[in-house]
């Protein structure tokens, strides 16, 4: 199977310029093909792995990525899809970003040089040296304002008010496929569904720029926006964003997010995430309809994900903590993985090494008076570290201590506290 037929299967492409003549080209060469990563954030987040993972599929066919770091357009300021301008950062804040997302983009593709010759390149490396009169001369003199209007990503900010520094970041995309193209032969452009504007410009400049003109042999192809089913945006959560940096979002809450897939996203996520074969695939969706319950699919999708993120270790802890909890056993756990595992729940510092339940339960407002924390204890609504505790004179102290750090505190089926020693 070729790889456009496989990302075809996968329901991973959403447009191609020259879907026939891309066809031949990958049949018949070893492609150089680039995707660009601009430094928004001090890290990335999951919806930057779909390009990231195109790439990586590209290289598993055969071909050459290059991953490209924007230090210098991530200064400008890209309008695709956005109805309001970005905030400009400083450059020193820019550069550590970029240095960030280098370093994330190493570990999902491998860049070993000797092997396959892909790399990571920063445009700020040449952006940087040019001045603004080789810009106009050499690039704003392909564009007419035309054309760069009729570009959904300019067109659609026309109403909103784009300033001339969003205008012109077309213009900067363009010239980074064309230097690609010279410098590293490279001859096809992926990206996101929103940079198709800015890809079939890149095509423009080279056809223009270079000797080959018409002929030149250089595509692109962009993959479709991730949806999902409950009509929420993919990748976020009630806590905010799911980020790559283990700092941001810890493996444990990343485990849980594609855990916690909706059924009927699953599958879809399992093709265009995993690079799992499209049989063991269609096995998954059949045990998904038949059992349900077993949810083999959601921890496949879970698992593969954590692991090609963070590794193994990180895997690990992460099914770790999760079984712990469902089967009640959050004794075996270690402090670290208490507090992973119960980041988001309210939590009380408790001084003393020794207090009466009734007054702790009151203090850390999980009963709202004496009378309802009798009520609660007497009618097994109160857990500790899993086990229920129904005696009205029961004390907490050191026996209760999970690792010497904390006591975990249920109240009915799903109301978790943490208590901190």
């Amino acid at each position: 199977m070729s790889i456009l037929d496989d990302l075809r299967d996968r329901g991973l492409i959403q447009q191609v310029t020259d879907e026939e003549g891309l066809e031949k080209h990958l049949n018949e060469d070893r492609v150089a093909l680039y995707c660009g990563f601009d430094p928004t954030a001090d890290s990335l987040h999951i919806g930057h792995l779909f390009p990231a993972l195109m790439l990586k599929r590209f290289q598993e066919a055969g071909h050459r990525p290059i991953a490209l770091v924007g230090g210098g357009t991530g200064m400008i300021g890209d309008p695709s899809g956005r109805n309001e301008e970005r905030s400009l950062n400083e450059e020193n804040v820019v550069k550590e970003w970029s240095n960030n997302i280098k370093d994330q983009l190493s570990k999902l593709i491998d860049f070993d040089d000797a092997k396959n010759g892909a790399v990571v390149v920063n445009n700020y490396d040449w952006l940087s040296q040019m001045s603004v009169i080789d810009l106009l001369r050499d690039v704003g003199k392909h564009f007419s304002v035309n054309y760069m209007l009729a570009k959904e990503s300019v067109e659609a900010r026309i109403e909103h008010g784009i300033s001339f520094t969003e205008f012109t970041y077309m213009l900067l995309q363009s010239l980074d496929f064309l230097r690609l193209y010279q410098k590293e032969n490279c001859t096809l452009q992926i990206g996101g569904s929103d940079q198709w504007g800015n890809i079939t410009a890149g095509l423009e400049l080279i056809r223009r720029s270079s000797q080959e003109g018409e002929s030149a042999k250089a595509f692109g192809l962009t993959v479709p926006l991730v949806t999902k089913a409950d009509g929420q945006k993919f990748g976020k959560t009630a806590s905010g964003a799911i980020w790559l940096d283990e700092k941001k979002t810890s493996p444990y809450e990343f485990y849980q997010f594609w855990i916690n897939t909706d059924d009927r996203d699953v599958i879809k996520f399992l093709k265009s995430f995993t690079f799992l074969p499209l049989e063991e695939i269609s096995e998954l969706e059949k045990s998904n309809t038949e059992h349900p319950e077993k949810r083999e699919a959601h921890r496949k999708l879970a698992e593969e994900m954590t692991q090609m993120v963070h590794g193994k270790a990180s895997l690990d802890q992460a099914v770790r903590i999760s079984q712990a909890l469902f089967n009640g056993d959050v004794k075996s756990l270690s402090k670290d993985e208490v507090a992973l595992g119960f980041k988001d729940v309210p939590s009380f510092d408790l001084e003393e090494s020794e207090k009466p339940l009734i007054d702790l339960l009151v203090e850390a407002k999980i009963s709202s008076s004496k009378r309802q924390a009798r009520e609660d204890i007497g009618n097994g609504a109160i857990y500790i570290n899993d086990e229920r505790q129904t005696d009205l004179q029961y004390n907490l102290d050191d026996k209760d201590k999970i690792d010497g750090a904390f006591t975990i505190i249920r109240r009915g089926k799903k109301k978790y506290f943490l208590i901190r020693h």
